[in-house]
């Protein structure tokens, strides 16, 4: 689904990663660790396709990719209905039917028309996880997806990592916890340099 190869990248006068070189496959899960600072979000934008920064190296992807980053990207005037069907507007048609039932499936149910000013940042973030649930990429790429989410909330999102995967896709993801997913993880690890 994807190839990463030669990756380099310096910053700020040091070398987050040099030379690295990986593939991800369906129905695999790789999750990207590593002290903070260590180049986790700057890899993950470069495999989304959103770098800000000079790098060598290339990256091809061969399926279609859902991208979620570190914030939220919620608009505080609009409602978790309004903002999860803005943010999956160019991807197909949903009903607001379908809508509402990803919202309920991260706990939003009878949030749905609150003005998202009104919610609490683990519930901003619910609204951006709410989109894994619309979402008919094979790819996922998710940036600390487990910020701000309660233990339930994750227990929940890594149950629907191993559906997904199991269907066929793939997810990559960075998280400085362990995942407690019955299905291998693969380590990339950032602070050492190796893959595991």
């Amino acid at each position: 689904m994807l190839v990463a190869d030669a990756l380099s990248l310096e910053r700020g006068g040091r070398q987050l990663f040099d030379g690295l070189s990986f593939r991800i496959h369906a129905r695999q899960i790789v999750r990207i660790e590593g002290e903070n600072g260590a180049g986790k979000t700057s890899l993950i934008r470069i495999l989304s396709g959103l770098s800000r920064y000079g790098f060598r190296g290339t990256v091809s992807r061969h399926a279609p990719m859902l991208y979620l980053g570190h914030h939220s990207a919620v608009k505080a005037l609009l409602t978790p209905r309004e903002n999860l069907a803005w943010h999956v507007a160019g991807e197909s048609r949903y009903s607001e039917e379908q809508i509402d039932d990803a919202l309920a499936r991260v706990g939003l149910f009878g949030y749905e028309d609150v003005p998202s000013h009104a919610l609490s940042a683990g519930q901003h973030r619910r609204v951006n996880l709410a989109r894994l649930y619309l979402s008919t990429s094979p790819l996922w790429i998710l940036d600390e997806p487990y910020t701000a989410i309660d233990v339930q909330g994750v227990r929940e999102l890594e149950a629907l990592f191993a559906r997904h995967v199991a269907a066929g896709g793939a997810v990559v993801l960075t998280s400085h916890q362990s995942l407690a997913i019955d299905h291998p993880v693969h380590s990339l690890d950032l602070s050492l340099g190796i893959r595991t």
